[in-house]
């Protein structure tokens, strides 16, 4: 079975656990007044577990693409014969990248771990411009912080947690 088809198996198995949490967990401990709403807080984690088995399906059974056996694969495809040619080191960096944004995010704060993720992000995919990426990470995580925190309400910390602000 090909790489993509083993990748959709997964993710049909993922979607699965998401659904069976959507459909017969969730809603367990709503209070009785939202339980005769036509909306429920499960209701799209419910479609989108639905519609990710609908496209792992049709990924799995090969309906999105039709070719022939001697055709080499487009230049826009992976070729997964050639997988090793590829930029594994920077795509497995930003993952690991993005594990320590997640580990750092509360005790750094929202705007020194999102400038740093985003400065390391873009080193990582190869910009050297320091004075034109750290200006541009500061501003980008400002107001993304903006909007959390003053426009949506939502309350993110914005400094490290051993300032106690």
């Amino acid at each position: 079975m090909a790489l993509d088809r083993w990748i959709a198996l997964v993710f049909i198995a993922f979607c699965a656990a998401y659904g069976y949490l959507a459909f017969f967990t969730m809603d367990e401990l709503l209070p009785p007044f939202m339980q005769r709403n036509p909306v429920w807080p499960s209701t799209f984690p419910k479609i989108l577990s639905i519609m990710g088995i609908v496209v792992g399906l049709i990924v799995l059974f090969g309906l999105e693409h039709h070719e022939t056996k001697d055709s080499e694969p487009d230049a826009a495809e992976i070729n997964y014969r050639r997988l090793h040619e590829y930029n594994l080191g920077q795509a497995l960096a930003l993952l690991g990248l993005m594990v320590v944004y997640a580990f750092a995010l509360r005790p750094a704060g929202f705007l020194l771990a999102t400038t740093i993720f985003l400065a390391g992000g873009s080193a990582i995919l190869g910009e050297r411009k320091w004075h034109i990426m750290l200006p541009v990470s500061l501003i980008a995580s400002g107001f993304v912080w903006y909007l959390v925190q003053e426009v949506l309400g939502i309350f993110l910390r914005p400094l490290p947690y051993v300032m106690g602000l």
